[in-house]
């Protein structure tokens, strides 16, 4: 389908674009692309990875488009103003969005799962992609995050893998209604709630995604998804859940810090399953990955195998390590969703939690201020701390009168522990500075590929402090 067809990826670091670029260049096509990060001087590692695989990189100035058969991949919010998207006009290339060129690619396949859900998207889709491996079916994954059972020396940001079967897995997103440009075979819904859009827009497209599908994985203990599953005439459909009635369902939960146990129950034979990554919210992802594979015909003895050897995704719960006798995690959290199944881990063993915060843009405050305000004040203790820098941000024409000031005050008027400090760096410096023996710290927060290092950042300093 990409075969000899030459693609130009705007923003070609994301964590969409990359792993997608890797998927057609293997297809057969050529891919160059530019990016805002490089030309800023960040993530160098990344680029020179990309271009050690023969990828062509540009500053994003236009430079790299030059011939009208080039085909522009950039993302539909982009203003016609950036220069790489203005060359393309003026040659006249075509242009399509990152979900347009995936959903070409993955309905063409013969057996497609697709993930969605407001939350839990990448862990599940990492999890069928390894189950799906390790049982010798040769899947093409497409994820958001780097999947840590897949990286090796050769592939650092496995974030897509390249298969030769006709199998394909892939999340596939909601917050820009390209969820719709997918016709997938096995449809997997995590969940329905408050994220991007409001939840009638969710409603309306996460019906249509399953509508399509002719199998259905949903979570029966999500409301929302039990609602809109319950109005819909589906041709096959597996629940997965704790409540009595999942096909999948999980029983004798038994949780660890760094993992868990618990009895899956299904077709009235139980099996027992130990989990490598932990939090309730992790059995619910295994229980949906397992159903998935298993609509797919994978052996269930085959899939638990294969999960109980599944180590995670970075940025989702990556214990960076311990230093002084406290830990720093960092985390992929920043909806409600996600940041109450990060906490809630964290708090079902004792210890302090500094919880750092950085919003993903100046757009989801305004959306969901009220909604990140509350379920911080719900899962943090008296004794935790929850300190908040300034929203991500690296240019354009967002409105930023509405910050991260916001949140703390509605915190802290409910009597909690919550810091506003506008620079990350001081930030970090704080933590340092109050982190005492048996805390965790947890660094939370998306769109930004530098919070890794942040986070390493702040253990090294608690490692070297006095």
């Amino acid at each position: 389908m990409s075969k000899d067809k030459s693609y130009y990826f705007c923003g070609i670091g994301g964590s969409g674009m990359l792993p997608l670029a890797m998927i057609v260049k293997a297809a057969g096509a050529r891919v160059s692309g530019s990016d805002r990060a490089l030309d800023q001087g960040r993530l160098a590692e990344k680029f020179r990875w990309l271009q050690d695989r023969g990828i062509q990189l540009f500053q994003q100035d236009g430079s790299g488009l030059v011939d009208s058969n080039q085909i522009l991949i950039a993302s539909a919010a982009i203003e016609d103003t950036v220069p790489d998207v203005a060359r393309a006009a003026s040659l006249g290339c075509k242009r399509m969005t990152r979900a347009e060129l995936l959903a070409e690619h993955f309905n063409a396949v013969r057996d497609s799962i697709a993930v969605g859900g407001t939350s839990g998207k990448s862990t599940v889709t990492g999890m069928i992609g390894w189950i799906l491996t390790e049982a010798g079916c040769d899947p093409t994954i497409m994820n958001g995050a780097v999947m840590k059972n897949f990286v090796d020396a050769d592939t650092p940001f496995a974030s897509s893998r390249v298969g030769n079967s006709e199998i394909m897995v892939s999340e596939v997103d909601e917050s820009d209604g390209s969820i719709a440009l997918f016709n997938p075979q096995i449809a997997v819904l995590n969940n329905v709630s408050l994220d991007h859009k409001s939840l009638e827009e969710l409603r309306k497209l996460f019906g249509d995604f399953v509508a399509k599908s002719k199998h259905v994985v949903w979570n029966r203990d999500d409301r929302e998804t039990r609602a809109l599953v319950g109005s819909l005439k589906l041709p096959q459909t597996s629940s997965f859940g704790f409540l009595d009635g999942a096909d999948f369902r999980a029983l004798e939960v038994e949780e660890k810090a760094l993992g868990s146990r618990f009895t899956l129950r299904m077709q009235d034979r139980d099996y027992p399953i130990s989990l490598q990554v932990p939090g309730r919210h992790n059995i619910a992802n295994a229980l949906a990955a397992i159903a998935a594979c298993c609509a797919l015909d994978v052996p269930i003895v085959k899939a638990i195998s294969a999960i109980e050897s599944f180590v995670g995704l970075a940025r989702r719960f990556d214990i960076v390590g311990t230093a002084k006798n406290v830990t720093v995690i960092d985390d992929f959290g920043h909806n409600p969703d996600k940041i109450a199944a990060t906490l809630r881990t964290l708090k079902a063993f004792p210890g302090r939690v500094i919880a750092f915060f950085q919003p993903h843009g100046f757009g989801p405050i305004k959306k969901m201020g009220a909604e990140l305000a509350a379920v911080f004040q719900e899962n943090l203790c008296q004794e935790d701390l929850l300190i908040l820098c300034d929203p991500v941000y690296f240019g354009g024409t967002v409105d930023r009168s509405t910050g991260s000031d916001t949140i703390v005050a509605a915190i802290t008027s409910a009597g909690c522990n919550a810091e506003y400090i506008a620079e990350r760096s001081a930030c970090g410096d704080r933590m340092v500075e109050l982190a005492q023996s048996g805390d965790r710290i947890i660094i939370m927060g998306a769109r930004d590929d530098t919070l890794h290092k942040f986070a390493e950042s702040v253990l090294a300093a608690i490692a070297c402090r006095r």
